[in-house]
């Protein structure tokens, strides 16, 4: 027979345990609601408007600006991102997760790749963008937010968070923020996207990483326990605060380069290119460094060590 005080401990760390999948639960849901948020402002700001329009076409056409050094080093980049390698990197990322035994995760981590690049195919689609005649070059081809190079690289670096072990898992999200964060200034500086395409793309990224957090949630045992220790708060402030840090520079960046917009862009001067792509490209960074931190801080409970 259980002693009563043994059964009156277990009922209070179980509604403890509920109580905090409760708060997880609700965290996400917060964060995929602010990042869809966010991704309709970008979308609507650097779609629609003429000064977004403008500040995206300075980043792009600066990207000229020392091109020929590391035009090589890009195309190698992006050309090793398609459809094969992608299934390649899912299928590993899958098999991380099943010899931890986490049937749940390998679903959860799949989903998020797989949610990530359809949905970003489906907006680049549906999205219209219409011709302001800040960029006729670029007109005929039409809409290209978000990214999709830089939606692979951005879905399968938070994949990676998911499926690591706790001793890894801090070393594979700086890894896999710096990979991501590459991949989408390299779009910007093959001139294949615009920045706003990369930011939308860690965005899109950003709300499906919190969908499959829901799921991993869903699934998890009542029994599982978190530890405490697996959080890694300083791996995910380095991350949030570098990540706001590089967010802020480039705000400020680019809108000191607003007093000009009346200029065409083909006139700009050589110092003003150059704030607009590097602006952009600390931007980039910036939100790949901050979707990662939000993710890293939460994972410790969707993937418990114990998972009972």
């Amino acid at each position: 027979m259980v002693p009563r005080a043994t059964c009156r401990g277990y009922r209070y760390g179980v509604r403890v345990r509920a109580t905090a999948r409760g708060w997880t639960a609700v965290w996400l849901v917060v964060l995929a609601l602010a990042q869809a948020a966010a991704l309709a402002v970008v979308w609507r700001l650097a779609v629609h408007t003429g000064t977004g329009q403008w500040l995206d076409t300075v980043a792009l056409t600066g990207n000229r600006i020392g091109q020929d050094h590391i035009d090589g080093l890009v195309n190698r980049i992006l050309n090793a991102m398609s459809v094969v390698s992608l299934l390649a990197t899912t299928a590993v990322i899958g098999f991380i997760a099943l010899i931890r035994g986490r049937k749940t995760l390998a679903l959860a981590a799949t989903l998020l790749i797989a949610g990530a690049n359809v949905t970003t195919q489906v907006l680049k689609y549906v999205i219209d963008r219409p011709a302001l005649g800040i960029d006729p070059e670029r007109d005929a081809v039409g809409n290209s937010l978000p990214s999709g190079h830089t939606t692979i690289a951005a879905s399968v670096a938070l994949a990676l968070i998911l499926v690591l072990p706790p001793k890894v898992r801090a070393l594979g999200a700086f890894l896999g923020v710096a990979y991501a964060a590459v991949a989408g200034v390299a779009t910007l500086s093959a001139g294949w996207h615009r920045p706003s395409d990369a930011v939308a793309a860690f965005l899109v990224v950003g709300v499906w990483a919190a969908l499959a957090g829901l799921l991993l949630l869903i699934f998890q045992r009542e029994q599982a326990k978190v530890a405490g220790e697996d959080a890694h708060r300083v791996a995910a402030a380095v991350l949030g605060v570098g990540g706001l840090a590089a967010v802020v520079a480039s705000g400020l960046a680019v809108t000191s380069l607003l007093d000009q917009q009346q200029i065409a862009v083909h006139e700009l001067s050589r110092r003003t290119l150059f704030i607009g792509y590097a602006g952009s490209a600390a931007g980039i960074a910036g939100t790949m460094g901050v979707v990662a931190a939000l993710v890293l801080l939460s994972v410790h409970r969707l993937v418990p060590r114990h998972k009972g």
